[in-house]
């Protein structure tokens, strides 16, 4: 399993391995040689820090596309994502042209936010390119709200030429990106208004240590107000791609304030004809004291992490006061300046469990962790993601085990699980944990017992390249969180 519930494929497409890796150790940032300025705010982004894997660093590059988006993520281990390709009227040029100045032989993730031509101008000769002349596309990952335009339909001919797996994703769904939680938070199911492009946009969160980070696409105010209310606190991130080129209808306050992130990224035409970044928007973003950067500004932004804080390095310097935006002086996309070191930012998602490791080479044993008032203490004492077999035919044989590790009996009646991806089990009421006892929480259907409980679902919950195991009690407050990969 792939994913944390079985996604629809919505074109026909060939079952593919989803791995990859960016080629060799490359130069992907132009600058001076290792070790030249690294200690210097305004360092010189180096040809020696190449290797996202080898250092243990997360790269999200802000590519200066004018007025679209496209970004790429390459985790730390070297795994690619590629999020939107820029507008139709360049055709993807710019964006390849930034791929193969970095090196990067294959896209292992290509995600659709929506279908707009100034997010997908580009996929057509991104597939064609990759699956022609390098290491291929892992798969793409698509909102499944079709377009009527041409452009949308030369994306669609070139997954369906190349034979490129295409999923539908919507909320719960899960990129199994190697070395990082990428939750999807959005579509929901059913689809906003109708199937609006902007508010159904897919929206992502990638979280990397104390690190996060937050896309969404063109979503406006429904799909914000939906996301707060969806997930409160669990928006927060550390750097947030402002919504719709800072649209004015997007980013509203309440939903700045649940994301609450420490340094902001605008991805726009200096000249825009829609005006974007709106001032309503700079305004809010300056009330709430987030430095912002500009692709038409700033040029290309890398933010980079090391799990325990982001550091932004951009090509040119200008304002990161967002009432100063306009202030700074155009780059064209495409220049060819190197990035320099700017600021660092300090993570601000709270520390994730320490990644488990299984000493069977098997399915990864959850580190107990403990949790409960008085005596009763509640621990994961084991997780088994990986169901034998085809999963969804065997849903019982993934579980969570949780025990009670205290010297009294623990009561569980009001408690719930919840993974990463928003899936809820109550626990029955007026169930209890004897000291030392232990149950199995099944995905699958059963008869519950003393010892093993059935959740009842009808596809797999836990996802298989990691997640998190979370217990809040009967008053709603969280007493119990596990990661695992």
């Amino acid at each position: 399993m792939t994913l944390s519930r079985p996604v629809r494929v919505v074109a026909v497409a060939a079952v593919v391995v989803l791995a990859g890796c960016v080629g060799g150790a490359v130069d992907y940032r132009a600058g001076p040689a290792d070790g030249e300025g690294a200690a210097s705010t305004n360092a010189t982004a180096s040809t020696a820090t190449t290797d996202a894997g080898g250092n243990g660093t997360l790269e999200v590059h802000h590519i200066d596309v004018g007025q679209g988006d496209s970004t790429l993520v390459v985790g730390p281990d070297d795994e690619t994502m590629l999020i939107d390709s820029g507008d139709f009227t360049d055709d993807g040029d710019v964006v390849l042209e930034y791929l193969d100045a970095r090196g990067i032989d294959r896209i292992d993730y290509l995600v659709t936010t929506h279908g707009h031509a100034d997010h997908v101008g580009g996929h057509a000769a991104v597939i064609e390119h990759y699956e022609t002349h390098e290491e291929g596309v892992g798969a793409v990952y698509d909102p499944g709200v079709a377009a009527s335009t041409q452009t949308y339909e030369e994306y669609l001919d070139a997954v369906e030429e190349h034979n490129v797996t295409l999923y539908e994703t919507r909320a719960g769904d899960r990129i199994p990106m190697a070395g990082v939680n990428v939750s999807v938070l959005g579509p929901p199911e059913p689809y906003h208004e109708n199937g609006d492009q902007n508010e159904n946009s897919l929206t992502l969160r990638v979280r990397y240590g104390e690190t996060g980070f937050l896309f969404t696409g063109d979503a406006e105010a429904t799909h914000e107000e939906y996301l707060v209310e969806r997930y409160g606190d669990e928006l927060d991130a550390t750097a947030f791609k402002v919504g719709h080129h800072g649209s004015s209808t997007s980013n509203t306050g309440p939903f700045l304030d649940a994301v609450g992130p420490e340094v902001a990224v605008v991805s726009s035409a200096y000249d825009s004809e829609y005006g974007h970044p709106h001032n309503e928007t700079l305004a809010r973003l300056a009330e709430r004291g987030v430095d912002t950067y500009w692709t038409a500004t700033h040029g290309d932004v890398l933010l980079e992490s090391d799990g325990e804080t982001v550091t932004a390095w951009t090509q040119r310097e200008a304002p990161t006061d967002p009432r100063s935006l306009y202030e700074g002086e155009p780059i064209e996309p495409g220049a060819d300046d190197s990035l320099e070191r700017r600021a660092s930012y300090e993570g601000n998602v709270g520390s994730e469990a320490e990644t488990p490791v299984a000493t069977d080479g098997g399915t990864p044993t959850a580190t107990p962790t403990e949790a409960g008032d008085g005596d009763g203490d509640l621990v994961v004492a084991e997780v088994h993601a990986d169901a034998a077999g085809v999963e969804r035919e065997n849903l019982n044989d993934e579980y969570v085990v949780f025990e009670n590790a205290g010297d009294a009996p623990l009561s569980l009646s009001g408690w719930e699980v919840e993974d990463d991806a928003g899936h809820t089990y109550a626990f029955p009421d007026g169930f209890a944990l004897d000291p030392g006892a232990s149950v199995t929480l099944h995905t699958g259907s059963g008869s519950d017992t003393e010892t093993d409980l059935y959740w009842g679902q009808g596809s797999p919950v836990w996802n298989n390249n990691g997640d998190t195991v979370i217990v809040t009690d009967a008053d709603g407050e969280r007493v119990l969180t596990e990661a695992y990969s």
